[in-house]
C-alpha cells in the first residue's frame, strides 16, 4: 500500500500486469463500504495537476474520516449519477453536508438530500476574506513603486516585503520572524493593518463560539464594521448567509476533506503505475478501506 505498482512486481519477481490484477482483486473491499451509515457528508474537489482546472470530486463520510467515492470531474451529471446510484434511502438519511461556496453542489444537496442541513465550510469562507486581504497587500504594493519620493518607497517597500504568510496565517500561529514582519507591514499600511485586525475577529467568531445566536448576532456586527474593507467577501456571506451560519450549529466543517486531499494529491504526485481515472480510483480508496483481514 505504501509503494507502485512496479516496484512491488520487481520485488517479487512478478509482472506489473500480475501485480494491478492482485490490486483489482481487492475491489470487493471498497464496493462494500456500508453507504447506510452515512450521516454527515463533506464534498469537497481535489485540483490533480494545478492551474489546469482537472478536477476530481472527493465524497467523504464526516463521522469515520474516509473517503467513500471519487467522482471524476465536478461536472453535475457525473455526481448526480453517482449520488444517485447509492440509492434514495442512503440519500434520505444523510443530515448535513458541508460543502464550499459552489452553487451546483448546494443544487445537488437540496435536490437529492431532502432532510440534509447545508452547511458552507468554514475555512472556504475564510480563505475569502484571506484571498481579499491579499488583493488589497498587492495593491498597496503597486501605489508604493509608483511613489515619487524615494524614501517612502523604499520604506513602504521594506516593509510589505515577504508579508504575504504574516497576514495571511493565523496571528497566534506566528513565529518570532513573522511577527516582525507583519508589524512592519502594519506601521507602513494602515489600511492593511485594519484589515488584518478584522480578519481576525472574523476567525475568532468561530473559534470560540458557543451559542448559535450569540455567534449569528457577533458575524452580523463583524459584517457591518468590514463592509468598507471586505465588499466582496460580505457580499459572498450575504448569499450564503444560512449556510454559513449553519456551522453554529454543529461546527461542521470540511477540515477532513482537506487531508484526504492531501494524500491524494501524494497518490497521484507518486504515480503508482496507474494509467488511468479508474485505476487511481481504487488505489486511493484502498488506502482507507483496504483490510489485511478481509477474505
Amino acid at each position: 500500500m505504501d509503494s507502485n505498482i512496479h516496484s512491488v512486481a520487481e520485488r517479487n519477481d512478478l509482472s506489473d500486469e500480475e501485480v494491478e490484477s492482485m490490486l483489482k482483486g481487492q475491489i470487493s473491499q471498497i464496493l462494500n463500504i456500508n453507504l447506510s451509515q452515512i450521516k454527515r457528508l463533506g464534498i469537497d474537489e481535489i485540483a490533480l495537476v494545478k492551474g489546469q482546472g482537472n478536477y476530481l470530486v472527493v465524497l467523504v463520510d464526516l463521522d469515520t474520516h474516509k473517503p467513500i467515492e471519487i467522482v471524476k470531474s465536478r461536472r453535475t451529471e457525473e455526481i448526480r449519477e453517482v449520488l444517485l446510484n447509492w440509492g434514495t434511502q442512503v440519500l434520505e438519511r444523510i443530515e448535513e453536508v458541508s460543502i464550499d461556496l459552489w452553487s451546483p453542489y448546494k443544487n445537488l444537496v437540496e435536490q437529492l438530500m431532502p432532510n440534509a442541513n447545508i452547511t458552507a465550510d468554514r475555512f472556504h469562507v475564510m480563505k475569502q476574506v484571506n484571498d481579499e486581504l491579499e488583493t488589497m497587500r498587492k495593491a498597496e504594493k503597486e501605489a508604493a513603486m509608483s511613489l515619487e519620493n524615494k524614501s517612502s518607497r523604499e520604506r513602504i517597500l521594506e516593509g510589505l516585503n515577504k508579508s504575504k504568510y504574516s497576514f495571511i496565517k493565523n496571528e497566534d500561529s506566528l513565529n518570532e520572524r513573522q511577527k516582525e514582519e507583519l508589524k512592519a507591514a502594519q506601521e507602513v499600511s494602515p489600511i492593511l493593518a485594519k484589515m488584518h485586525r478584522l480578519k481576525e475577529e472574523f476567525r475568532d467568531i468561530f473559534e470560540l463560539t458557543k451559542f448559535w445566536g450569540s455567534s449569528v448576532i457577533d458575524l452580523l456586527d463583524w459584517m457591518h464594521k468590514a463592509l468598507s474593507y471586505f465588499p466582496k467577501s460580505i457580499g459572498t456571506m450575504v448569499r450564503w448567509f444560512g449556510e454559513i451560519v449553519g456551522y453554529f450549529d454543529g461546527k461542521t466543517t470540511s477540515g477532513t476533506v482537506e487531508g484526504i486531499n492531501n494524500k491524494l494529491k501524494l497518490i497521484k504526485r507518486l504515480g503508482y503505475g496507474f494509467r488511468n481515472f479508474s485505476n487511481f480510483r481504487l488505489r486511493s480508496l484502498l488506502n482507507w478501506h483496504f483490510s489485511i483481514n478481509s477474505p
